[in-house]
């Protein structure tokens, strides 16, 4: 089954209920869902590009490398600014990294501590800083804090299957 490629995706933000607890909880899963992944999968496998694709490494560096936009959105809506930064929707960054040089242990330690650094800001906000807004740039909608969360999440989830798609085949 393929997916859906990430910039092909609508999202629809607009429900009422406060789903951010279960956000978070999906976002802290998400280094336990990947350590899972990469021991099981053979490490000559893990820097391998199925069809001049990203492998399950650049996955993961990608995912190191978008913690900090992820972070700044959060403040850019916390500082009441009308828009949030943009990404580089070329991945330039992740692209000249060399994350294939880089020991899986290590690729795993850098996300997991971003990604508390995140959390941390997480578990801290207000009800009313979880509905807060700013317009998102490529969507062009306003996304309240929950909703930038909620993608984030679906992001994640996206380069999970991307890394179980390479080592099914």
């Amino acid at each position: 089954m393929q997916q859906i490629k990430w910039f092909e995706r609508k999202f629809d933000f607009s429900f009422k209920q406060n789903i951010f607890p279960s956000i978070i909880e999906r976002l802290d899963g998400t280094f336990i869902r990947l350590k899972s992944k990469t021991e099981r999968i053979p490490p000559k496998l893990l820097d391998i590009k199925p069809d001049g694709k990203w492998s399950i490494k650049e996955h993961i560096g990608h995912l190191i490398d978008l913690e900090p936009l992820w972070q700044g959105r959060l403040d850019d809506i916390i500082e009441n600014n009308d828009y949030l930064r943009a990404a580089d929707l070329e991945n330039k960054k992740t692209d000249s990294a060399q994350h294939n040089n880089t020991d899986i242990d290590d690729l795993l330690s850098q996300f997991q501590n971003l990604r508390n650094v995140t959390l941390d800001k997480l578990v801290k906000l207000t009800e009313q800083e979880v509905y807060k807004t700013a317009l998102h740039p490529r969507l062009k909608k306003p996304m309240r804090t929950m909703d930038l969360f909620l993608f984030v999440a679906e992001h994640d989830d996206h380069h999970l299957a991307s890394i179980t798609e390479i080592e099914r085949s």
